[in-house]
């Protein structure tokens, strides 16, 4: 999507992805990115996410990648969290004690903007993103993380005809489409979770899968 699409998601409150409580795939899997206490977390597309909060919580320090700065504003402000605002380049840079937001668009930071990447945690990100953009984004990635870096992502996988998106459907096979050129792909759970979803009900859908994999990015 273009950057004025999430402008405007943002601006008129259309916000039905963001969850008011800890993503449980997360705290029941985080511990498969090998990642230890003091380890930095990059959370790509996160707008106002609390499992940044979360993650911080355990010990890691995490970096978000958010372009909407409403999204990042409310962050902030909603969990009453000192912080100071620096400019760069690409944007603005928020920085906390434990999580620092970059209010950017995530495809122009660099490895260079990031503290070394240990791990990486994307919920929202990749299923935010049409088709067409996916393959920059994996590509992306790939280029942000040092070698054997591991991230856990989650999927929605549905039939894509019933619902325009986003968020958008992300099939295992797509996963594998996208990523198995740089990273060794791990399916690790799938759950059916439309019968949780009565938002995705009332849209039509008629299967509603959350898959969660682990990317180790290969040594190249």
């Amino acid at each position: 999507m273009q950057a004025d699409f999430w402008h405007q998601r943002w601006q008129a409150g259309e916000i039905g992805f963001h969850k008011h409580d800890y993503n449980a795939h997360m705290t029941r899997f985080i511990d498969l990115l090998g990642i230890e206490q003091g380890d930095h977390v990059l959370v790509p597309l996160c707008g106002k996410s609390l499992d940044m909060i979360w993650l911080r919580d355990q010990g890691f320090r995490v970096t978000g990648v958010e372009i909407s700065p409403i999204a990042v504003a409310d962050f902030f402000s909603e969990n009453n969290i000192e912080h100071d605002v620096t400019e760069d380049s690409w944007g603005k840079s928020f920085k906390s004690a434990g999580i620092t937001i970059l209010c950017a668009d995530f495809f122009d930071i660099s490895p260079t903007d990031l503290p070394h990447v240990d791990g990486v945690y994307d919920r929202a990100s990749l299923i935010a993103l049409p088709e067409t953009m996916r393959p920059d984004y994996a590509r992306h990635i790939a280029g942000m993380i040092p070698d054997t870096t591991r991230s856990l992502l989650i999927t929605l996988d549905y039939p894509q005809q019933e619902m325009k998106g986003p968020p958008f459907s992300v099939s295992e096979r797509e996963v594998s489409r996208l990523f198995s050129d740089q990273f060794i792909i791990e399916p690790i759970y799938t759950e059916d979770c439309l019968v949780n979803e009565p938002r995705f009900r009332e849209k039509g859908l008629s299967r509603l899968d959350e898959r969660v994999f682990l990317l180790t990015k290969n040594i190249t």
